[in-house]
């Protein structure tokens, strides 16, 4: 999953802050008041090499304060990222490209937090510095390698460009905005062999199912009164001189349903539980797409930066991202009841296999078997802390860790 993200930085929310770079007893204000005073004493008695010397100073300190502004209103700066969605443990290439608009040369500074949640950066610090000086006209690039630790969504809120005089007596600092963001996908972890059973939609024989699979053909046979001209093989027909039809293999199809309950995780505090299931849940949902199934998720948990966490069962080369960028977006929040968002918008069809991840048994999890049962939906449940069957009839309860591989062992 290459990406890439280039996002200009919003100038109208940028606040300019102005310091002094290099400490200096030449940009202190009552140093310069001595020198306006020794220039007034110098004219006064008329002495040429004092007045002089006042007179470069106090050019030389103005002259780099005004270069210092200048310097910041022309340059401007880009960020970039070379993937916006990885998954733990891949590198992220961060981007800065600088580029001084104006005829005066710029000694640069960019200061980018980044912290040590998400992704690391080279520092301890957390923090991503570039120094550089830009010549009139100039464009440089500064780059950082950054390392995703674990499952989210991040975002740079703000970021620091400071620009300045070559002298290093003046600073100015703009905070600015950024709105680019990379996504780290839960890790995905070996499962054992489970499947639940799928709807077949062309049925178990072809010969006598209702509708044809169109896609595999297996044989031909004479072309029976009534049945579709379209399905007539015509180079068949020639070679046995009367017409023959084709005869296509069934094929099973399956519709799952992903759903979370983040809910009894938020009242409990459950995080490390919370990351567990998502893991399970992504590793699912890819072991479902590489079998050829359509897949789906439904949950209540609030996402990063905002959105609801539903997405219908699809087949598709974007699905399964889809799917997993809302795993990794994925907060511990929630936005409300997991039966209400069932009632409010999601659309059930028969044939849908839902698998529900809980923390626990309880009547959050009975209320989502009745919604289920409602439309005649085939439900199993994995839980942290697994139940019995008779608490939900007609339903599995699994263990989660029980589905899981040992760690080493090959899986999904």
């Amino acid at each position: 999953m290459q990406a890439s993200g280039q996002n200009d930085i919003k100038q109208q929310k940028s606040t300019v802050v102005a310091e002094s770079g290099i400490t200096s007893i030449f940009t202190d204000g009552f140093f310069q008041f001595l020198i306006v005073l020794l220039l007034f004493v110098a004219l006064l008695y008329r002495q040429t090499g004092l007045i002089t010397l006042a007179l470069l100073v106090l050019i030389m300190v103005n002259g780099a304060k005004l270069w210092c502004r200048l310097s910041l209103a022309g340059l401007s700066c880009r960020y970039s990222v070379d993937k916006e969605k990885v998954f733990p443990g891949e590198k992220v290439l961060f981007k800065a490209e600088a580029e001084n608009n104006s005829f005066l040369p710029v000694r640069m500074k960019i200061r980018i937090p980044i912290g040590k949640t998400i992704l690391a950066a080279p520092s301890e610090s957390g923090v991503l510095l570039g120094e550089n000086v830009l010549l009139w006209k100039q464009k440089i690039s500064l780059q950082w390698e950054l390392t995703a630790l674990r499952r989210g969504c991040f975002q740079v809120n703000l970021a620091e460009l400071a620009a300045g005089d070559l002298l290093g007596f003046f600073l100015q600092k703009k905070a600015v905005s950024y709105s680019g963001q990379v996504i780290v996908f839960p890790r995905l972890v070996p499962l054992k062999p489970f499947s639940f059973s799928q709807e077949e939609f062309f049925g178990t024989r072809a010969a006598n199912g209702p509708v044809q699979d169109p896609v595999y053909l297996v044989a031909t046979r004479d072309y029976r009164h009534g049945r579709p001209a379209r399905h007539i093989h015509w180079k068949a027909s020639a070679r046995h001189n009367r017409l023959q039809e084709k005869v296509f293999e069934p094929t099973a199809q399956g519709k799952s349903l992903l759903v979370i309950d983040v809910k009894q995780f938020a009242e409990n505090d459950a995080a490390e539980a919370f990351e567990r299931t998502l893991e399970v849940a992504a590793s699912l949902a890819v072991k479902m797409e590489r079998e050829g199934g359509a897949v789906g998720i439904v949950s209540n948990g609030a996402l990063a930066p905002g959105g609801l966490a539903v997405l219908p069962p699809a087949r598709g080369p974007g699905q399964l991202s889809a799917i997993l960028e809302i795993l990794g977006r994925m907060q511990m929040d929630h936005v409300g009841l997991l039966q209400d968002i069932f009632r409010s918008g999601v659309r059930l069809s028969r044939g849908t296999v839902c698998t529900c991840f809980f923390l626990q048994a309880d009547d959050s999890l009975l209320k989502t078997k009745e919604i289920l049962n409602k439309y005649k939906i085939a439900a199993a449940f994995i839980t942290e802390q697994p139940g019995v069957d008779s608490q939900v009839p007609g339903s599995k309860i699994y263990a989660l860790q029980a589905l899981c591989l040992e760690e080493g062992v090959p899986g999904v």
